[in-house]
């Protein structure tokens, strides 16, 4: 049942990641097309573009969800792919908490890179 949870859990993450990576795609790639949240006009990337988005709460939100889903997806599918070697329980133990502490700490450090990129 847990494991259960944790998959559908994988499936919402990769749904999320799936919508915002095209919300970035759109944004990012074609910008200048569609001219979404380029407030200085021009390319994606100028820099006054990426400072204007980077002032946007809502779009810095967006970032930590993408963040966080796209963390949550990967790490959990690599998690999967390695227990089902079959490693012994020590070691499936080891993998969990390698993943936990590496998942929440890349979490928090691109949280606050994106907090500060804000100010």
């Amino acid at each position: 049942m847990r494991e259960t949870k944790f998959w559908t859990w994988h499936i919402l993450a990769g749904a999320v990641v799936l919508v915002l990576l095209g919300l970035h795609m759109i944004v990012m790639h074609m910008g200048s097309i569609v001219g979404l949240l380029n407030p200085a006009g021009g390319e994606p990337i100028a820099w006054a573009n990426v400072l204007a988005r980077s002032r946007m709460v809502g779009l810095v939100a967006v970032y930590i969800l993408l963040l966080g889903a796209a963390l949550y997806h990967g790490l959990y599918g690599l998690r999967t792919i390695l227990l089902e070697m079959g490693p012994g329980a020590a070691l499936q133990k080891a993998i969990n908490v390698l993943f936990w502490i590496g998942g929440l700490s890349l979490f928090v450090i691109g949280t606050l890179a994106a907090i500060v990129a804000a100010r």
